[in-house]
């Protein structure tokens, strides 16, 4: 038994070689138990885990991601987190990448909207992938990105490049949807509250709405158009700045539901509006708020489920084509929530 500096009995660590002598095989065979792709009887397997549960071992991945070149770890990039879609976006990701056994290292930005800042990071460690429910904010990040050749996979990303795929939500039909319904509902003063500049998603969304509107038959020169940073305060400031131009709209597609939700509020506080007697508010996101009664705000679901299961689908052929550069899109239809925020009022 060795002692401490202060004469105490130390703790040692229990290593592989106690493992190998109380499951009576090699340290090699306990190598190959803790690593997912050796080859390794299933008997010995059971025999290695059953010794290491016992003596409390936990392997270290060091030595095995320097043999293996592969971590099995993956940067999980944050931001944004205030607003519910990426919050629930974040939990099926680390979810979904647990059960692959893979394992997830976070890595926060202060940017809601792309993972720009956090190249430096992401540099810093020894990782196999990165993914994220961000985009990709320019095409020097885009290249600095391909240059780590590892996968990295996005949400909402106009741009892509060798190693980087993305899985979109169909933005620009949704803008069409939206509009469609506007248009069935009467609405001869439509309002576009767009997201951030630089949110391509918000982009497309809006791109859609206007191509919904012209084909509506509705004059695009006569839609009114808001710029918001997808907070709630910048929708209810968006609707200030309407009351301050004496405009009076009767219709709002909100790029996502937190500015939605701030619409509705100062509408009917600031002017005396109420959805959807006085005008029609529909959202993106379906956030839970969406459905609380206060809000009863109709919105597109973009299925972020099924978004991080196409997500994981594209890791998965990234992972095994190894050296090969390979770059996806995958697109996947919103669907509209119909909720109180348009129904018809009598």
């Amino acid at each position: 038994m060795s002692l401490d500096k202060h004469g105490k009995a130390a703790i040692r660590a229990v290593t592989s070689t106690d493992v190998a002598r109380m499951a009576g095989v090699s340290q090699s065979a306990v190598s190959r138990a803790f690593s997912p792709d050796a080859s390794i009887s299933a008997r010995t397997k059971q025999k290695v885990l059953a010794a290491a549960a016992s003596l409390g071992y936990r392997p270290n991945r060091i030595p095995a991601i320097m043999l293996s070149g592969r971590s099995y770890m993956v940067g999980v990039v944050i931001g944004g987190l205030e607003n519910p879609f990426y919050a629930t976006a974040l939990e099926r990701l680390a979810v979904a990448l647990r059960e692959s056994g893979l394992q997830v290292l976070l890595v926060h930005v202060d940017d809601a909207l792309t993972l720009d800042s956090a190249l430096d990071q992401l540099l810093s460690y020894r990782i196999d992938a990165v993914v994220t429910s961000l985009a990709i904010g320019s095409k020097s990040v885009a290249r600095a990105l391909s240059q780590l050749r590892i996968p990295v996979v996005c949400f909402n990303s106009s741009l892509v490049g060798p190693w980087i795929s993305t899985v979109n939500s169909n933005n620009h039909a949704a803008g069409l949807v939206a509009a469609r319904l506007m248009a069935r509902r009467g609405v001869t003063h439509p309002v576009w509250l767009a997201g951030p500049v630089r949110n391509t998603a918000s982009r497309a969304r809006g791109e859609g709405f206007c191509h919904g509107l012209r084909e509506a038959g509705m004059p695009v020169a006569d839609l009114t158009r808001l710029q918001g940073d997808d907070t709630y305060d910048s929708g209810y400031e968006a609707v200030i700045d309407l009351w301050k131009r004496n405009i009076r709209p009767d219709g709002i597609f909100s790029s996502n539901d937190m500015m939605a939700c701030g619409v509705i509020d100062a509408l009917r506080e600031r002017m005396g509006l109420l959805c959807p007697r006085d005008a029609v508010i529909v959202g993106y996101d379906n956030i839970p708020q969406a459905a609380w009664r206060s809000f009863d705000l109709t919105s597109f679901d973009q299925h972020t489920e099924q978004m991080v299961t196409r997500a994981m689908d594209l890791l998965d052929e990234a992972l095994g084509a190894k050296d090969t550069p390979l770059s996806r899109t995958h697109v996947v239809d919103a669907q509209l929530i119909e909720r109180g925020s348009t129904a018809c009022s009598e």
